[in-house]
């Protein structure tokens, strides 16, 4: 079912173009990554956000939301191209998104969050600081997903929940994937990827897992 005007806002992230909005329809023009300044504000009858843009600007976006706890909100995602968000999720992307940004149905979905409050839409990465080997411990749910020095770990957002996978090599080749709630590492010194974006600290602790509620994914 289509959303009533007045609860559907889209937001344009960066440089990305605005799409041609029907007629009483609200386009706001936002930064890249938009943060609490940008969003909070379009919060009140806000029914479903249309993020115009990249993977990061959905996580930021569903970040606000998390944080403003306000996760009863849609959000819908549109791509100039093929992201791991879209990939993970079944997603379209170009004008095809669009059409579905405005007329599909959001359903629940399995909230990937991190132990400092951010989120994961589609790929992250736990890898060693500078090109160094991540040396350390990992376990989702109770299986061990490595132990020792590799190159480092993918982590996967997606309706099935938390899935990792041990990089090998300078190529990143991946092993086999492993599936569950929570993916926990240990490490003597480790960097952070979500989304593309790189965490500002290196970290010895780091854990993503599923949200005891989920988000409202157009889909």
């Amino acid at each position: 079912m289509e959303v009533e005007d007045g609860g559907l806002v889209v937001l344009a992230c960066g440089a990305a173009p605005a799409p041609t909005a029907p007629v009483g329809r609200r386009v706001v023009r936002v930064p890249p990554r938009p943060g609490r300044t940008d969003v909070d504000p379009l919060l009140p009858g806000a029914r479903r956000l249309v993020v115009v843009g990249d993977d990061a600007d959905l996580a930021a976006v569903l970040t606000r939301l998390l944080r403003a706890e306000r996760l009863d909100v849609e959000l819908a995602l549109v791509s100039a191209t093929a992201t791991a968000a879209t990939r993970a999720w079944g997603l379209p992307h170009s004008d095809e998104a669009a059409r579905l940004a405005v007329a599909g149905t959001a359903i629940a979905s399995p909230l990937v969050r991190d132990d400092h409050g951010g989120v994961l839409v589609g790929v992250g990465e736990l890898r060693g600081v500078d090109g160094a080997p991540l040396r350390g411990e990992a376990y989702c749910d109770d299986t061990r997903v490595f132990s020792g020095d590799v190159a480092g770990v993918v982590v996967n957002a997606g309706p099935t929940g938390v899935g990792a996978r041990v990089a090998t090599g300078r190529f990143r080749r991946r092993g086999p994937e492993v599936v569950g709630r929570a993916l926990q590492l240990g490490c003597v010194s480790g960097e952070v990827v979500h989304d593309g974006v790189v965490h500002e600290r290196s970290v010895t602790r780091w854990a993503f897992y599923r949200h005891v509620e989920d988000w409202l994914l157009v889909r």
